[in-house]
């Protein structure tokens, strides 16, 4: 069984919490911090859409990405970053979502009471979207849209964006115009 390497990253008054599913093994990382794997487009796609520059968060040199950029940019934003799993057996030694078994789901209520300003979940991914709804009992929005939910009294709005893996079959560029949508459109609105 692996547990999470991470603590929630939590800045005071987020309004935005995006969870994946559960970061890949140490050895894949190129970063201490959450889309650590120099191969996932997270941050490509945060930099499209912040800075219409792919590679604003990419030390390209040292195949790596600026963590104390990334770090100021989330706190000014107002986005907190998790996952949905926070213990899991890798059945194949991957970092894929489908080769994933969630020993324990994240506390998904005492991470949200921990953000009494967030009104907008993201998912990452499917089996984070699967980890979500279910504890919610909510219905699975389509890629690039939302469904409405309540927590304690709070209405909210879960988002399921397109996986920032190079596994998901769509281009970074494609992937940046659902997050755009999302931020600009209607986080900022």
């Amino acid at each position: 069984m692996e547990r999470h390497p991470l603590e929630p990253f939590l800045p005071e008054g987020a309004q935005t919490l995006m969870l994946g599913s559960f970061p890949p093994s140490r050895k894949r990382w190129c970063m201490d911090f959450f889309y650590p794997n120099f191969t996932n487009d997270m941050w490509r796609i945060m930099g499209i859409v912040f800075h219409n520059d792919k590679n604003h968060f990419v030390d390209v040199e040292h195949k790596t990405f600026r963590r104390e950029a990334i770090i100021d940019f989330l706190q000014q934003e107002g986005i907190a970053l998790y996952d949905t799993a926070t213990a899991v057996v890798r059945t194949k030694n991957t970092a894929s979502d489908k080769d994933l078994e969630v020993v324990e789901p994240t506390d998904l209520d005492a991470l949200l009471r921990q953000l009494p300003h967030c009104r907008n979940v993201v998912v990452t991914g499917q089996k984070a979207c699967d980890l979500f709804t279910a504890h919610f009992r909510m219905q699975q929005p389509r890629v690039g849209t939302s469904e409405p939910f309540t927590f304690e009294g709070r209405p909210m709005l879960l988002w399921r964006m397109p996986s920032s893996s190079r596994a998901y079959p769509m281009k970074v560029e494609q992937k940046a115009e659902y997050y755009r949508k999302l931020i600009v459109d209607k986080l900022t609105s």
